[in-house]
């Protein structure tokens, strides 16, 4: 019993192993491969250019060995084909008939761009594009599509882009008005109070410089002492003078 035991715990041990190296190679194999962006969807006014945005991600520095390969899938089903490719410096437009002498380079190699653009599109352009890129030694790509459609201008799908706008140039002036409204209230407030203040004159000014001084002044008390000071004699009268008038 005890041998079946280690036998099976031998077996577990070696399927860890296992899964743990299979998980450290893919890690590995993701770490060193080309990462590319491109927009999911894209729509396009008949007639008119097309930009097919891309742009990668590498852990090695670019170069003239990095390449850069557009294909196209129709919506009809068709097998995959390659319209473009990019390397060392130089362009080769694919021969494809639809796409003869419409594609052209936009990118940025040193920028880690890697767009194209396309001249006059029409219905039956519509389908996915696939952008992929190489940058030895990172030769293995995350390729990424972008599903494309040519509509009429009233059919295009409004833009985010004027919107936002929209909105920064609302926010803008509201602040712009609420500072108007707060300056002309402080301007305001400010000329109300210097009406409402009256100077002083020269003569004020002095007499407020040199305090005037009046007298004490009495009290009931000091005028009941006066009274209380003053001796009140009886007044008494010449008893001859009296008897002379009679």
């Amino acid at each position: 019993m005890a041998a079946v035991v280690m036998l099976c715990g031998r077996r577990m041990g070696r399927r860890w192993q296992g899964l743990a190296v299979w998980v450290l190679l893919c890690v590995a194999h993701l770490s060193t491969a080309v990462e590319v962006y491109t927009p999911d969807e894209l729509f396009v006014e008949n007639g008119t250019q097309a930009k097919l945005t891309c742009t990668f991600k590498s852990t090695e520095v670019t170069y003239s060995r990095t390449a850069v390969s557009w294909s196209f899938v129709p919506d009809s089903g068709e097998n995959r084909i390659t319209i473009f490719h990019y390397t060392d410096g130089k362009s080769f437009p694919g021969t494809y008939g639809p796409f003869k002498d419409r594609i052209t380079w936009a990118g940025d190699i040193n920028k880690k761009d890697a767009s194209i653009k396309v001249d006059n599109m029409q219905s039956k352009d519509n389908g996915s594009y696939i952008c992929n890129v190489v940058n030895p030694p990172d030769i293995v790509c995350i390729e990424k599509k972008i599903k494309l459609q040519v509509v009429e201008k009233e059919n295009l799908p409004l833009s985010n882009v004027p919107l936002l706008i929209g909105i920064i140039c609302a926010v803008i002036g509201a602040l712009l008005i609420v500072a108007s409204i707060i300056f002309a209230v402080c301007i305001f407030k400010k000329k109300k109070s210097r009406k409402h203040y009256s100077g002083c004159s020269t003569t004020d000014s002095l007499m407020a410089q040199t305090p005037f001084k009046q007298p004490p002044r009495k009290s009931p008390c000091d005028t009941e002492a006066l009274v209380t000071q003053t001796p009140s004699a009886p007044v008494q009268v010449n008893r001859n003078v009296i008897h002379s008038v009679i």
